[in-house]
């Protein structure tokens, strides 16, 4: 980004704008330079420049100026004319055919009409290379790709061929035998072949009959020489390849030979997985089958046995726990198979660090999104991206966008700053190697930083840099109590140029690259990773899908500039907390063996900032150590929307590939007639592979690059290789008309274009962030985030399985990431709220799992998952039901089952203790404590009976409607005092359904007990069973009673709860058993004073 000097660049290219800020006149006048050309007199856009390094001209007749789309569309859909001459367009080499063209005489391009004539334009490198060029304006082979050599030269006609075509040096040249490589016959050719015709003319050559068949290159027994003497070459080869530190004889030229395999840790895998131990997953498995055979025994006692006095009470709790129970399989099921992993980083830095050499490790693109500043504090998304500068990773490897969706100049000065800090926290973190390296929790640790430091210099150096980042959190303070008061006339930049971010609604593109540009290096003079900050364009009228937009925002423009082939997003307020996690990540995509089905590496979410206690399950353990353990073992976690690394082609809406199945061994002994080895086969076979074959043909032509719907268009003969080209119009519809980006999709290892200049990369970068870009394409739908919930990460990575792949839980001993959680009240229920609003939308929708995806990649547990996770709002209507019969029992003096017999006993209690059975396994296996257990349980009723019932309303007003909520930005935790958020008390009509299951459960305890009492000890029998069911209800909604109750001065809540039942039980008791009272009745007798 030499060119551009680090200024912001802002534009619209619906508009053919492109301004760049903060420049000097001699700056914009070399950036309008760098941009002139010829424009297109229809659409605007520059005209590109073709392949042979001319501009494309349409008409030969009068020349006037159109782009090639236009062009391209002229003759599809338009006149066929062009606009200023009215002669019809001829057909220009590489443009398909349309109607009137066989009627042209003077030349017939059909069999170049894809230009796939040769070896070099069938690669896809070269077609990448080929676009560039032409959209970029740079001459032919010089985009820079690296494209790779894919033809070889023609064999020498005079040389016999001896094993397809290699010669055997212990065998002179007289001795060869000749050997056509089978695909070198009459078979029908597409594309010609850098092969000797078969039909060649050799002269005879004669055989001893004395000598073996196999010198002349026949039989087996020279092959198996062969194979035996490379495999002594390979094993003494392998001597020299040892763990790091050996040395072996050999030269350091002989390490370098083609030839040696990657043993030890070079050939090794780079992770495993750990199965659960037997001892405690077959009894798991045993009691879950246990409970279905318990719960069928239940239900079938509940269901002959009604209560015909409560007959309303009885069928309510009947339909409510079959819809528990069935809750259950869908969530139970799923962990059948639960199962840990393990990466060995070793490995992956002997395989792609080679000393001396430049690492291979696959470039990553890191994504951190914001919206609010005011709710996102400036200083926490600094945080976070200092974390991700400060990686253990290549430098030249990472690139970090922040995608700022309210385009405020807070956040875009908070970065310049960083940027700034950045050049000396770096250094100071990776010289130290110090965890973690993000400087607010650095310095927060409550540890002894001189410990296991011997480093003298680095007590100095800490003091320095602590005090460095006082200065800069002063700074970033300032600014924030800046923008408390925005100016009348809107902010300006330091250059007086408005802020073109003014108005949030209706404001350009802007792009900014803050480090990653030449003469930016650290105090050290070390190079950086790049920093770039990007707003996309917003205009009134458009739709821009919140967050699921600003994703693929980044993903298109990252692919313009930096086109990594893996991603990592993370939200604004999850920092780094590992530094190798990316490496932990590459553990998996870069496997050579595993690697290319994975579209995905999910972290667990861990938190800071939450009190001892977590009142709330705010850590969600349960889900993030059990649930997501036992997915992993079927076909992957879901993505839950951050600290995930994503293979770049799976988030372009490709099929996984398909690992070809080797062909069956066939008999070609025996003539055609032999039934007993081909005949049977072949006829069971035929049925079945009629009924797949339509299936197999898509999926293997859909792999990797050229995933699109209609492969039948693709050209004859390699419809399943990579290198077919599909022509340019069904690229343009799925991924927009951009060709640079279009040409990004090809490369699967990633690559950017080294001699495009940085201004017309940031043109184009700014044309593929416009609010229009996306119209009529696949973005959104079957590229990218997918929109249509605010839940965008559930349906991004159901799409996902549903093309095949899989995806991978990691746990390293150290947290990958971590994050703050809402601690009030309030603001999680509101997060749960939303969680559960996006969950009612997928259901709703088309893509709802229940009937989506099926003859797919999809696994049948994976979907029970995803099921799961989309029906669970609907659990909050039996759960309100449910928790409401304790107290309409207690009011009543009804109850939901009749008089218990010795057989319900033993059945009620086999389902308790199958329930709490299960339930400490998991526990044990899933390395979760009790007090997160009951955590989980205490908010699965609270949420359940507040969030999940106002998301279930307002999902049906959304879809059935149109009533739309608006999505609200969760508050992070700032640094006003610990826990200082949690006691806070903000009124919400969430509050108002648990708050009322509170309420009346207490009364009917109240009512129930004076009841009792009342009536005699005969009615306390019934009673202990509506009462544990009614104290049920209140002990799970107990967090909730704190926290509506807020912080009491010293006196614990539990306390006051306590004594206003005690303090009601006891009046009731005083009101009935009066000492003043005799036991027999009140006796009268005449008090003998006359009255009268």
């Amino acid at each position: 980004m030499e060119n551009t000097k680090g200024r912001l660049v802002a534009g619209s290219h619906n508009r053919n704008e492109f301004v760049l800020i903060n420049a000097d006149e001699i700056g914009r006048v070399t950036s309008v330079k760098e941009l002139s050309g010829q424009i297109c007199q229809i659409c605007g856009d520059e005209i590109e420049v073709t392949v042979d390094g001319e501009p494309f001209v349409a008409c030969n007749e009068c020349a006037f100026p159109i782009c090639r789309p236009c062009y391209e569309y002229e003759r599809r859909d338009g006149n066929q004319a062009c606009p200023q001459c009215k002669t019809r367009y001829k057909r220009i080499k590489g443009s398909p055919r349309v109607e009137g063209d066989d009627e042209e005489e003077e030349f017939d391009d059909l069999d170049n009409e894809f230009d796939m004539g040769s070896n070099e334009h069938r690669d896809p490198q070269h077609i990448t290379e080929a676009m560039l060029a032409s959209r970029l304006g740079l001459p032919p082979n010089a985009s820079g790709v690296g494209a790779l050599e894919m033809g070889s030269p023609p064999l020498n006609p005079e040389i016999p061929l001896l094993t397809y075509g290699h010669e055997d040096v212990g065998i002179s040249s007289d001795k060869h035998a000749l050997i056509i490589p089978p695909f070198v016959g009459r078979g029908k050719r597409v594309h010609p072949m850098p092969f000797t015709d078969s039909s060649m003319s050799l002269p005879p050559r004669p055989m001893d009959p004395k000598k073996d068949l196999a010198v002349y290159g026949y039989g087996t027994v020279a092959w198996k020489d062969r194979m035996d003497d490379w495999k002594r070459k390979q094993n003494d080869k392998l001597q020299v390849v040892r763990h790091e530190g050996d040395s072996g004889n050999k030269s350091g030229d002989d390490l370098d030979d083609p030839d040696l395999p990657k043993m030890d840790e070079g050939r090794q895998p780079l992770s495993r997985k750990l199965p659960i131990s037997s001892s405690k997953i077959n009894p798991y498995r045993m009691i879950i089958l246990l409970r279905l055979v318990v719960l069928g025994l239940f239900f079938h006692y509940r269901i002959l046995h009604p209560v015909n006095d409560a007959y309303g009470l009885w069928l309510t709790s009947i339909i409510c726990e079959i819809w528990f129970a069935v809750s259950w399989i869908f969530d139970q099921f799923p962990k059948w198979f639960p199962i840990e992993r393990e990466t060995y980083l070793d490995r992956l830095s002997s395989r792609y660090e080679k000393e001396g050499k430049p690492s291979e490790l696959a470039a990553i693109d890191v994504f951190v999104s914001t919206v609010d500043p005011a709710k996102e504090p400036p200083l926490i998304t600094a945080n976070t991206v200092l974390s991700i500068l400060a990686v253990d990773y290549p430098v030249d490897k990472v690139a970090c966008y922040v995608s700022d969706d309210g385009a405020a100049m807070l956040t875009f000065e908070a970065l310049s700053e960083t940027s700034e800090f950045a050049r000396k926290w770096v250094p100071f973190c990776k010289k130290f190697n110090i965890e973690p390296r993000a400087p607010e929790w650095y310095f927060a640790q409550k540890v002894d930083y001189l410990k296991d430091k011997v480093h003298p210099t680095f007590v100095r150096e800490r003091r320095a840099i602590k005090r460095e980042y006082e200065e800069f959190k002063v700074r970033i303070n300032g600014l924030v109590g800046m923008a408390q008061k925005v100016p009348e006339e809107g902010w300006t930049m330091q250059d007086g140029t408005p802020w073109p971010g003014n108005n949030v609604r209706d404001h350009p593109g802007m792009i900014q690259v803050f480090l990653g540009h030449d003469g930016v290096h650290d105090v050290e003079g070390n190079e950086l990773p790049h920093l770039i900050y990007v707003s996309r364009e917003k205009r009134p009228g458009f739709e821009h899908h919140k967050k699921a937009g600003a994703m693929n925002a980044l993903v298109r423009v990252s692919a313009v500039i930096s086109n990594a082939p893996y991603l990592l997003n993370v939200d604004c307020d999850h920092y780094i907390n590992n530094s190798k996690a990316l490496r932990e990540a590459m553990c998996f995509m870069m496997d050579p063996t595993s690697g290319k089905k994975i579209c995905y590496v999910q972290f667990p979410q861990r938190f800071d900032g939450i009190d001892r206690h977590d009142r709330y399950s705010n850590r969600n353990v349960v889900f993030f150590d059990i649930n997501m353990k036992g997915l992993d073992g079927i076909q992957g976690p879901i993505y839950v929307g951050t600290g995930c690394v994503f293979r770049r082609q799976a988030l372009y809406g490709y099929d996984a590939p398909v690992k070809k199945k080797p062909p069956g061994k066939t008999c070609n002994c025996l003539p055609k007639w032999c039934c007993f080895c081909c005949g049977s086969r072949k006829k069971n076979r035929k049925g079945k592979s009629k009924d797949n074959n339509k299936k197999t043909t898509t999926r293997e032509a859909s792999t990797q690059i050229h995933a699109l719907e209609n492969i039948e268009e693709g050209i004859e003969g390699i419809d399943n290789e990579k290198s077919s080209l599909m022509p340019q119009i069904k690229f343009e519809k799925k991924f927009g008309q951009s060709p640079v980006f279009v040409a990004s999709t090809f490369l699967e290892d990633g690559g950017v274009p080294t001699g495009a200049t940085s201004a017309s990369l940031l043109k184009e970068a700014i044309h593929v962030i416009s609010c229009g870009y996306e119209d009529k394409t696949e973005w959104g739908k079957e590229v990218g985030w997918i929109y249509g919930s605010v839940t965008e990460d559930i349906l991004t990575g159901f799409k996902m399985h549903c093309h095949g792949w899989r995806s991978v839980y990691c746990i390293p001993k150290r947290p990958a990431f971590k994050g703050s959680a809402p601690i009030n009240l309030s603001d999680r229920l509101h997060q749960v709220l939303r969680w559960a609003l996006g969950s009612v939308e997928i259901l709703l929708s088309r893509h709802c799992p229940i009937w989506y995806g099926y003859g797919c990649g999809l696994k049948p547990l994976e979907r029970f998952s995803y099921i799961n996770s989309v029906v669970y709002p609907l659990t909050s209507i039996p759960l309100i039901a449910y928790c409401t019969l304790p107290a309409v029992c207690l009011l009543t003096g009804k109850f939901i089952v009749p008089e218990i017999s010795n057989y319900a006993s033993i059945v009620f209690m086999a389902l308790f203790i199958s329930i709490a059975a299960t339930s400490i396994i998991e526990m044990q296996w899933g390395g979760v404590s009790i007090d997160d257990w009951w955590r989980n349980e205490q908010f699965w009723v609270i949420g359940g009976a507040s969030s999940h019932l106002f998301a279930l309303f307002q999902g049906l007003l959304k879809v059935l409607a149109g009533v739309s909520t608006n999505f609200t930005v969760t508050t992070k935790a700032g640094d006003d005092g610990e826990f200082s958020e949690l006691y806070i008390f903000k009124w919400t009509a969430l509050l108002i359904p648990p708050m009322t299951l509170l309420i009346i459960n207490i009364i009917g305890v109240i009512v129930g007990v004076s009841d009792a009492i009342n009536n005699g000890y005969e009615t306390w029998g019934p009673l202990f069973g509506k009462l544990f069911f009614a104290l049920w209800v209140i002990v799970h909604l107990y967090p909730f009673l704190k926290g509506i109750m807020g912080k009491q001065a010293g006196v614990p809540t539990i306390i006051v709860v306590w004594s206003i039942l005690l303090a009601s039980i006891f009046s009731l008791l005083w009101v009935r058993i009066n000492p003043f009272l005799s036991k027999g009745g009140i006796v009268l007798e005449v008090c003998g004073l006359d009255c009268n």
